[in-house]
């Protein structure tokens, strides 16, 4: 069926491979260097116990049949290796099946560890990730042209991404109808950037244009990505451009780079006609069926975005195959920031000798300026943005880190900058306090050299020893 592919997509559809394999990389880096501390064994949130109590149907999982750190370990080391290999090409080397088979490995490995991942893996990438991650298994390799079917839903997921941000920025904070909510982000997202400061202080016009640029770009370009050529070529390329201010302002984890590399696919790229060989019979028929089921599953999604009670990033399906987006639906407009202390003391005063514990990503010492992180993904520090805003945010969690800071636990000191006691002396109190944090004026960064001001506000949590922690949910 000649309707059935698009060649001259065929170099779009190989910078889209090898892309998403560079961001499967990331993802499983990511679970492969973090997952002790925050799901294993002894975990924050130890998968075992979470496999016992959620079903295999509401959490699809092989970790449901058996689980120990090592098998974990080897499910995110593996899916290293095989996103590796199919970042340098191998599927191209393959028989069309086979290179599908390899294609659904590390959708399929990461979908296990995402169905336990709890609130550690509760953000919209992650989906995101899966939804194109499945969607790239059908997108075929250099024995066929691009599946037109399968570049359609490839711009189906971007037109819901960045539509369904935009309808929620509209029906939440009145910032955001106002034009002035990046008054207060830059200063205030979950984890700033080394530029995150300069985008601060840009003046308050800029920041305007800045909001009113946000919604054409949502609102109404992304209809644009399904006019002709080169009319779909312009909405992409304008949507990368947006994606990348967001990544020079912030960390948001792989989410601007997910959507950059889902633009490429609407892209036209200059690269002279192919000539492919039909498509097997076998081949569309399977494109065919689950585009079909892609298009039916789309439903939820498309009522959730048209309801008045639009919610953010919702999976309708425990495979992650068609899910809501959003982000940024209310801007906070002030900072808070929990720091977490221990000391030597077997008494704790206010008096004692109080070290800070330092992130790597969140606002800590307020001399210490943002580093750059994503594609990477900071899981502790993310959540600790969360667990200032609203203590119940930490409940199920916050308990066992301070438990594992009292304990020198050497996973979850991993996940920070270090431990400012020796590995043989632990601390024997654990506190945490909520400062309000504020960028500094060009002043005040001329004088004192430090891009934050912190104000103390109260107590979080008061000083704690391990038996105290251990009795914390």
């Amino acid at each position: 069926m000649e309707w059935f592919t698009a060649p001259e997509y065929w170099l779009s559809r190989l910078v889209f491979q090898r892309a998403l394999a560079g961001l499967y990389l990331v993802a499983f880096l990511t679970a492969a260097l973090q997952f002790r501390a925050l799901l294993g064994a002894r975990g924050m949130l130890p998968v075992p116990r979470f496999v016992a109590q959620v079903p295999f149907r509401q959490s699809p999982s092989l970790f449901h049949l058996r689980y120990s750190d090592r098998l974990f370990a080897a499910c995110a080391w593996t899916g290293c290796a095989v996103s590796a290999a199919l970042l340098a090409g191998l599927d191209g080397l393959l028989p069309l099946g086979a290179a599908m088979a390899l294609w659904l490995v590390p959708w399929a490995l990461y979908l296990s560890i995402v169905n336990v991942g709890q609130t550690w893996y509760s953000f919209g990438w992650e989906s995101l990730l899966l939804e194109t991650g499945f969607l790239a298994v059908f997108l075929g390799n250099d024995e066929v042209a691009p599946p037109i079917l399968v570049l359609f839903l490839l711009r189906w997921i971007l037109f819901r991404v960045e539509f369904g941000a935009g309808l929620i920025k509209m029906r939440g904070d009145a910032c955001w109808r106002k034009l002035t909510c990046l008054y207060h982000h830059h200063e205030t997202q979950p984890m700033p950037g080394p530029l995150s400061w300069f985008f601060h202080r840009l003046p308050k016009p800029l920041h305007r244009v800045e909001a009113a640029a946000n919604h054409v770009t949502q609102l109404f370009v992304p209809f644009l990505l399904f006019a002709p050529q080169p009319v779909a070529t312009a909405a992409a390329s304008l949507m990368i451009l947006t994606q990348l201010w967001l990544v020079a302002s912030g960390n948001f984890a792989w989410l601007n780079w997910i959507a950059i590399v889902l633009a490429v696919p609407a892209l036209e790229l200059p690269s002279g006609q192919r000539s492919f060989p039909a498509a097997p019979v076998w081949y569309e028929a399977v494109v065919l069926a689950v585009g079909a089921l892609l298009l039916f599953l789309s439903y939820h999604p498309v009522v959730n975005m048209l309801s008045r009670r639009q919610v953010m990033n919702r999976s309708f399906d425990p495979l992650h195959l068609v899910n809501a987006y959003g982000a940024f639906g209310s801007v906070s407009r002030i900072r808070y920031e929990v720091v977490v202390e221990g000391t030597l003391d077997d008494v704790p005063r206010e008096t004692s000798d109080w070290r800070e514990y330092e992130f790597k990503g969140k606002p800590g010492d307020p001399r210490r300026w943002p580093r750059q992180f994503a594609p990477y993904h900071l899981r502790l520090d993310w959540l600790m943005w969360f667990a200032a805003l609203s203590p119940a945010y930490a409940g199920p969690w916050f308990g066992a880190l301070v438990e594992r800071l009292l304990e020198n636990d050497r996973d979850t000191l991993k996940l920070l900058r270090g431990s400012p006691f020796p590995p043989d002396e632990p601390p024997r109190h654990i506190r945490a306090r909520l400062f309000r944090y504020r960028y500094t004026t060009w002043r005040e960064l001329r004088e004192t050299g430090a891009c934050w001001q912190r104000t103390y506000v109260r107590e979080y949590l008061p000083p704690t020893r391990l038996a105290e922690a251990a009795q914390r949910p």
